[in-house]
């Protein structure tokens, strides 16, 4: 009887398992059938279950119309350059908070994880007015800067790099480490894991970004993949077997970063759930 109830919990288990694979996988394979045809095809009823052969056409309407290869350049490039500066910003400013006694720190703490709550529709409007100032407005730079000291990513980096043992450290400085060659000699190797969960996280958070580069980008040949997008909504006509071909294409970095990095980012999330 014991037997016969561990293995009906296991098909149970195993039916449950696969039902939400299942569910998780589906959205997935429709967004890649679907931008293999026409939009009238895809209205069909039923829905197209296999590829069909508009691929290349809707490839080459996102070319003609929204500059899709330039626009793809220009999502890599600030993705890749916002992911290394704000993942310095992020584990310096963390390694602060963690290691380092000053007053007030754990107000300032406070402070910065309000940043978590704070809607980032508020921020909207200052931030443009800052970008205007500065002259910064349909650059790159307006797109990349404002968020540099993300708040998840500095309290992921204090969280993990609070388990370093404050010996270690001070065995460095005893060798004749100065701060900043600890930093990069001794404190960064371990935090290997957190760092590229930091990474993913923030490649993520920047590639999929859209309010912000919608706000500061006025010249389409500067557009990010999320705006370039969701420029091919119009009020009479909107091709969407281009813009489900754009999705699917705009999935595979995402995709091959995830892949590349997943067994450190798991590790990284779990050393970012350690405690003082």
């Amino acid at each position: 009887m014991t037997a016969a109830r561990h293995r009906g919990r296991s098909i149970l288990l195993t039916s449950g398992l696969a039902i939400a694979l299942a569910a998780f996988v589906l959205p997935f394979y429709w967004l890649v059938v679907a931008a293999t045809h026409s939009s009238a095809e895809i209205f069909d009823s039923p829905p197209p279950l296999l590829p069909g052969g508009h691929l290349a056409a809707n490839l080459q309407t996102l070319q003609d119309t929204a500059q899709f290869g330039r626009v793809v350049l220009n999502s890599l490039l600030i993705a890749v350059v916002y992911t290394l500066c704000a993942g310095s910003v992020c584990a310096l400013a963390g390694y602060g908070f963690a290691k380092y006694r000053f007053r007030g720190r754990e107000a300032l703490f406070g402070l910065l994880m309000l940043g978590l709550v704070i809607p980032t529709q508020v921020t909207l409007v200052p931030l443009f007015q800052m970008m205007a100032e500065l002259r910064w407005l349909n650059t790159y730079q307006a797109v990349i800067m404002p968020n540099l000291a993300l708040p998840f990513g500095i309290f992921l980096m204090r969280q993990s790099m609070a388990a370093l043992p404050d010996e270690l450290l001070d065995s460095g400085r005893i060798d004749g480490c100065g701060e900043l060659r600890l930093f990069r000699k001794v404190v960064l190797p371990p935090m290997k894991p957190a760092l590229a969960a930091l990474a993913i996280f923030l490649f993520l958070y920047q590639w999929n970004d859209f309010i912000w580069p919608l706000i500061v980008l006025r010249d389409s040949a500067s557009y990010t993949i999320p705006v370039a997008l969701a420029s091919l909504q119009g009020l009479d006509d909107t091709d969407y077997g281009a813009i489900l071909a754009g999705t699917a294409a705009a999935a595979i970095p995402m995709a091959l970063v995830f892949l590349a990095l997943q067994r450190q980012f798991v590790s990284g999330l779990l050393a970012g759930a350690v405690k003082e």
